[in-house]
């Protein structure tokens, strides 16, 4: 086994930690050696084999068909008898996913305790009321024909107007043409939402002129509160497309450049939850220290938006029972159930999700991946579901249909009003989307070794205390929302991506 997350700290933390009393196995927190005494809890034991940084091995005897818990939760069933102190992984530890679910009848669960409101932020104040954490202007292709141009000519023009809007960026695709009926109106709905974004204080809208995606009917699509700040053109008409492009451009931001930051309170953000890259730690500190932010959010009014529904799969039940409504709780399993039946009409299994990375970093079932993932979403109240390309309206949690892909699904959180998104990660990642997105490390090597990537470490969760750690990061994401840059955004890796589902021409 190769370790991958060793936490920098190792001396200074315990050899390993189980999540929750009745949990079965713990995970190790340092490179862990054959016949080592460890003690977790009440239990002490023997390791009958290495155990690697971020693995799990178990804390009692099971026979082949044993419930495997963490989290407190089922993450599979043991494939062959596993005794007291060996390695549990792929090789003797399998999932328990097969196919839909009859959820059963709403019940509801009261919802958080009272806590601490967050604080307010600085932000720019948007003719619909709305507040924005960036006053940008974006060029979005509605063909990748016209790809290479939008993000040649964003380039310079975010030289040229540095000092007047805080970026112009190029969000270039691959779509638009050879497209059919719903898929066709996917990408539509999900360029429209962007548009729609309070972060995008104007917006270019460059077609080729003879795609599928047409100009006027992206148009149409964009809510009527937005359409003020569109500028369009086809490069295929007649004239130097250049030259006018940067035009249009040179328009938008001698509009923009008046706007300065007001102050908004916390109910004014809206925020996207992700996670990509995820190792063994990531279920310990980077998810619940979102999850404790997202408390503190949705206390004071703001709205919170989850996604990566193949990443709730096995750990939906504690979710679904927030909703506060019947209509949202059928609205959800019905989401929840039309993702799986996307993947056996596909002929694929629905617990095919941790990757080759995921399983590398200790994690072994999709149940035990979504367990750690869910934890995001804190204890906030389910207010609504909405589909792809839909819009977030509600103070509260929103479960946005995406799959977990990062780019898709961290996309789509942007044209669901999300004006930051926070994106935890085990072993990094360099990619950032159209709003500012916060990387936040499960460990401490991580958050070294890659500082041009990340900009939160989360492993401060496992030896600074929760109260200390949520509070600085709080205060960090504050800052961000009032125009401290992100990591990301330094680099300029900010790109979109559209799920694209139906057949091409």
């Amino acid at each position: 086994m190769k370790a991958i997350s060793q936490p920098d700290n190792a001396a200074a933390l315990p050899p390993a930690w189980a999540s929750h009393p009745r949990d079965t196995v713990a995970v190790a927190l340092r490179d862990l050696a054959a016949h080592e005494e460890i003690t977790v809890g009440k239990t002490c034991l023997r390791l009958r084999e290495p155990i690697a940084a971020g693995h799990k091995f178990a804390l009692r005897d099971h026979c082949a068909g044993d419930a495997v818990l963490r989290y407190g939760e089922r993450i599979g069933f043991a494939s062959e008898a596993i005794r007291a102190g060996a390695h549990v992984h792929s090789h003797n530890l399998s999932t328990a996913l097969r196919g839909e679910v009859d959820y059963g009848d709403y019940e509801h669960i009261a919802g958080q305790d009272a806590l601490a409101s967050l604080d307010s932020w600085y932000g720019y104040a948007r003719p619909d009321g709305r507040f924005a954490t960036r006053n940008e202007i974006w060029i979005l292709p509605t063909v990748g024909c016209v790809t290479p141009l939008v993000e040649m000519v964003a380039r310079e023009a975010n030289d040229l107007h540095r000092n007047a809007v805080d970026a112009v960026v190029g969000f270039g695709h691959p779509h638009g043409c050879s497209q059919l009926g719903d898929d066709l109106d996917g990408t539509r709905d999900l360029l429209a939402a962007l548009c729609d974004n309070p972060n995008a204080g104007g917006v270019v809208l460059v077609g080729l002129g003879c795609e599928s995606n047409q100009l006027d009917a992206l148009i149409d699509r964009v809510p009527e509160r937005s359409r003020y700040k569109l500028r369009a053109m086809l490069a295929q008409d007649p004239g130097d497309e250049r030259e006018c492009l940067m035009g249009l451009i040179g328009e938008l931001a001698e509009e923009l450049a008046p706007s300065s930051r007001t102050k908004a309170p916390a109910s004014a953000l809206t925020v996207g939850l992700k996670c990509g890259g995820s190792d063994a730690l990531s279920g310990l500190t980077a998810n619940p220290l979102l999850g404790r932010f997202s408390d503190r959010l949705g206390q004071s009014g703001g709205k919170l938006i989850l996604t990566e529904i193949p990443e709730i799969f096995g750990a939906e039940n504690a979710l679904i029972a927030r909703a506060v409504t019947v209509d949202v709780h059928a609205r959800a399993t019905g989401l929840l159930n039309r993702f799986k039946r996307y993947f056996l009409d596909q002929g694929q299994p629905v617990s095919e999700n941790p990757s080759p990375g995921n399983i590398a970093g200790g994690i072994t079932t999709l149940e035990e991946k979504s367990l750690g993932a869910v934890q995001k979403g804190g204890d906030v109240p389910l207010v609504d579901v909405i589909d792809y390309g839909g819009q977030a309206t509600l103070p509260g949690l929103t479960l946005l249909e995406a799959p977990g892909n990062d780019a898709v699904s961290s996309t789509a959180l942007a044209a669901a009003g999300a004006t930051l998104i926070l994106f935890t990660t085990g072993r990094g990642t360099p990619l950032g989307f159209p709003v500012p997105t916060v990387k936040v490390a499960s460990n401490a090597r991580l958050a070294r070794e890659k500082s041009g990537w990340i900009d939160f470490d989360a492993s401060r969760m496992l030896n600074a205390g929760d109260e200390t750690t949520t509070h600085d990061f709080a205060d960090y994401l504050l800052k961000v929302a009032s125009g401290q840059q992100t990591r990301a955004e330094h680099s300029g890796q900010r790109v979109i991506a559209i799920w694209k589902r139906g057949v091409t021409l």
